[in-house]
C-alpha cells in the first residue's frame, strides 16, 4: 500500500496499514500512526507527529518551518490527532520557541488551501473552510465552524460552537456559541441551528442567550455585564465557559453592531 514512487526517509516511522501514494514525500523526523492515507504529492516534513486514521490530500504540506523571522531552527513539532481530513494544499507549520508545537486535534475537516500557522491550537471536530488563514498562536476551540476565506489575526481565540461567515476578518476574540459576520465583524446572535445539531437543549440555549443579552444587548459594559451574570446565579457550564472566555480574552471580544 506504499507506492514505489513515494519518497520515505530511512528514519521515518510509519504505522500499520498506511496507504502512501506516488510522489508523497516524508522526511526522517516524522512519526505517523496506523490507518493513515497520504495521497500523491503530499509532504510530511521534519517534526510531523500524526495519529491514526487521517487522510492527507494531494499538495498538503505538514511540518514546514514557521513563516516567522524569529524562528532560528529550533526543534519543534506539528502534532495532528486522529481522523482528520486535511484537504488539498493545506499547510500546517510547526511551532517556534514560543510554544514549541502546533496542534490540530481530532475529527477536523480542514478544507482546500487553508493555513494553520506556527503555535496554533485547533481543537476537535472543527470545520475550517477553503483558503481560511490562521495566523500565529491562534486558538480555535472544539466544534467551531469557520467558513471560506476567513482571516484570523495572530493571538486571537475563537470559541467553540461558533459559526463565522465567509470572508470575515477578525483582530478580536470570537466568543463561543455565536454567529459572527459582516464587515467589520460583529456579534449577530446565537448559532442556534448549530447548537441544536450538537444536542443542546432549550434550557442550555436559553441560558446562553441570557448571558449574551447582558453582554451585547444591554447598556452595560462588558465588566458590568459579567458581574450581572454572576449575581443572577444559575451559572451553567455553558455560561461559565462564556464568563471564562471573556475574562481571559487578551485581545478583547468582537462587538455588536448595537455598540
Amino acid at each position: 500500500m506504499i507506492s514505489p514512487l513515494a519518497y520515505i526517509a530511512p528514519n521515518a516511522s510509519i504505522g500499520n496499514n498506511c496507504e502512501i501514494g506516488p510522489f508523497a514525500y516524508i522526511e526522517d523526523d516524522v512519526i505517523i500512526g496506523d490507518n493513515n492515507i497520504i495521497m500523491a504529492h503530499a509532504c510530511l516534513l521534519n517534526g510531523t507527529r500524526m495519529g491514526n486514521g487521517n487522510s492527507v490530500f494531494p499538495g498538503a504540506v505538514i511540518g514546514a518551518i514557521p513563516q516567522d523571522l524569529k524562528f532560528k531552527g529550533e526543534e519543534t513539532t506539528a502534532e495532528i490527532g486522529d481522523n482528520n481530513r486535511i484537504r488539498e494544499n493545506v499547510t500546517i507549520n510547526r511551532g517556534t520557541a514560543s510554544k514549541g508545537k502546533t496542534v490540530v486535534g481530532s475529527g477536523n475537516l480542514l478544507m482546500e488551501g487553508m493555513h494553520v500557522a506556527h503555535d496554533c491550537v485547533v481543537g476537535n471536530n472543527c470545520i475550517i473552510g477553503n483558503q481560511t488563514k490562521l495566523a500565529g498562536e491562534v486558538i480555535v476551540d472544539d466544534f467551531a465552524i469557520l467558513s471560506a476565506e476567513v482571516l484570523v489575526h495572530q493571538f486571537c481565540h475563537v470559541g467553540g460552537y461558533v459559526m463565522v461567515q465567509g470572508g470575515c476578518r477578525t483582530t478580536k476574540d470570537i466568543p463561543p456559541y455565536i454567529i459572527a459576520a459582516r464587515e467589520p465583524i460583529t456579534y449577530c446572535g446565537l448559532n442556534v441551528v448549530g447548537l441544536r445539531r450538537r444536542g443542546f437543549n432549550i434550557d442550555q440555549v436559553n441560558a446562553i442567550h441570557a448571558a449574551y443579552r447582558a453582554i451585547y444587548q444591554s447598556s452595560l459594559n462588558v465588566t458590568q455585564a459579567l458581574q450581572q451574570i454572576k449575581e443572577e446565579g444559575c451559572i451553567t457550564p455553558e455560561v461559565q465557559y462564556i464568563i471564562d472566555f471573556v475574562e481571559t480574552s487578551s485581545r478583547g471580544i468582537i462587538r455588536s453592531d448595537n455598540i
